[in-house]
């Protein structure tokens, strides 16, 4: 696609930027230099890669899943601002 082909104004309008005539002419050429970077990418034999969401695999590194004792209820509650039957009370926010 070439640079002619973008519509830079829209573009714009799309990132809510305002772009004085300039910027869009450089905008354009800069949007059309990267459109060429990814067409030079179809040219490319992938026919033996195999299809992958990562370059590397990922392992999520995580503790135990494990039942721990927790902080007791009465500490939870004792900086509480207003508390009524052992429950934070907040204020209203939704009308």
């Amino acid at each position: 696609m070439a640079s002619a082909e973008i519509d830079v104004k829209y573009v714009a309008q799309l990132a809510r930027i305002a772009l004085t005539p300039d910027e869009e002419k450089k905008l354009g050429a800069q949007l059309g230099n990267i459109l060429g970077y990814i067409e030079k990418l179809s040219e490319l034999d992938v026919t033996n890669v195999e299809p992958t969401a990562h370059a590397v695999p990922l392992v999520n590194v995580m503790r135990a899943d494990e039942v721990r004792p927790s902080l007791p209820h009465e500490d939870a509650l004792r900086n509480a601002p207003r508390q009524a039957n052992g429950l934070f009370i907040v204020p209203k926010i939704v009308e």
